[in-house]
């Protein structure tokens, strides 16, 4: 079963390698230049993902993390943590990204913009919990805690996606969602190589997610034996 499910494993990573290889010549080669922000709007191809990817490991950490205190059932905490540390990670390109984007569009490579805050917040918030998991109270009571911050993610998740409507900010309108202004047309190439990316990231957010779950659910198994 192992050889099975390593081989599947190996499928499915050469697979999604080739969607990021088609994923990489459609934004720098195939994709026309964005009208008003010409080519440094290529970045949003990866940046919009990493985005969606980052809140969406939020709210998986939130649910995962309430399942566990409700059922007890570890495989639910390895769940979490293993969404968290990819979350972070996600997050973390996200902000890289964006401040490579804003030096040569607005002059600055960081504002508090209220979009960016929220985001930022976001980052802590996942920092906050891998740091309280690794250093504060372990088993249920971790957990616990951990739940907290992360139902303070999803509290924070809808303001990120809402910003630039709430609030007056710096950041790009919304054009892709249910809150998207209808009056801001994409093209269509931009659109289909952003929903191409969209589908391609999150194929390799689903990997990492899995690999880590295994490795996490190993390392608990070992920490347990050696309890015993």
């Amino acid at each position: 079963m192992g050889i099975k499910s390593n081989n599947l494993g190996k499928i499915y990573l050469f697979i999604t390698s080739i969607f990021m290889l088609i994923n990489l010549y459609l934004i720098f080669i195939w994709a026309p230049n964005e009208i008003n922000l010409g080519i440094s709007q290529r970045i949003f191809y990866i940046h919009i993902p990493l985005a969606w990817l980052g809140m969406i490991s939020m709210i998986l950490l939130g649910i995962t993390s309430i399942i566990y205190l409700l059922t007890n059932n570890i495989k639910w905490d390895n769940i979490a943590k293993s969404t968290a540390e990819i979350g972070v990670l996600f997050l973390s390109l996200l902000l890289l990204t964006g401040i490579i984007w804003s030096k040569p569009t607005w002059g600055i490579w960081w504002t508090w913009d209220s979009k960016l805050t929220t985001t930022l917040i976001l980052w802590f918030i996942y920092v906050g919990y891998l740091t309280l998991r690794a250093y504060g109270p372990q088993g249920s009571q971790g957990a616990r805690y951990g739940a907290i911050l992360a139902l303070l993610g999803i509290i924070d998740t809808p303001l990120i996606y809402f910003a630039t409507i709430w609030w007056r900010t710096q950041h790009p309108e919304l054009n892709i969602g249910p809150a998207a202004n209808v009056s801001n047309t994409i093209d269509i190439s931009i659109l289909q190589v952003l929903l191409f990316s969209l589908i391609t990231f999150t194929a390799l957010y689903i990997f990492l997610l899995i690999e880590r779950y295994a490795l996490t659910k190993l390392e608990t198994t070992t920490k347990e034996m050696i309890n015993v």
